[in-house]
């Protein structure tokens, strides 16, 4: 069974620090889980070909007013829970359409809705806030004889 750390952004039992990096072009995120960095286009160009699938989705962005738009599609086939089971078996059909809007200096209101006609009978949204932390993100990994280190 593949899983893929995102999209969507969840919380986890740990690791959940995200990194946002934005360029004129694009904004990338980081997830400490599994150290998965996604792109978000910005570039105005469409999506990828409907043949074209990737483990995290083809992730287009655009800005409404404050809000960063990032909609996502294409996943792989392949992929059988997105983001840690948010979604299901993700695949052809997923769609996810997520939000990030700047709240205060230390929060953003980040939501998604998931639209999937194959996996539920009509689209549903997720609200969290994302909170700035001083935190390190930290190298995901697993140890030899790791025991509850």
């Amino acid at each position: 069974i593949l899983q893929g750390a995102g999209p969507p952004i969840t919380p986890t039992a740990y690791n959940n620090n995200v990194q946002i990096v934005q360029t004129r072009d694009s904004i990338a995120l980081m997830q400490e889980m599994l150290h998965e960095v996604r792109v978000i286009r910005l570039d105005g160009n469409p999506h990828l070909p409907s043949n074209v699938r990737l483990w995290l989705g083809d992730s287009v962005g655009r800005w409404d007013g404050e809000t960063l738009v990032a909609d996502t599609t294409n996943y792989n086939d392949d992929v059988r829970f997105a983001s840690f089971n948010c979604c299901g078996r993700a695949g052809a059909g997923l769609h996810i359409v997520e939000r990030f809007r700047r709240v205060d200096e230390n929060t953003i209101d980040y939501r998604y809705t998931v639209d999937d006609p194959s996996m539920f009978t009509r689209p549903w949204t997720v609200v969290l806030p994302l909170n700035r932390t001083g935190e390190q993100m930290y190298e995901y990994a697993c140890h030899e004889a790791d025991e509850s280190l």
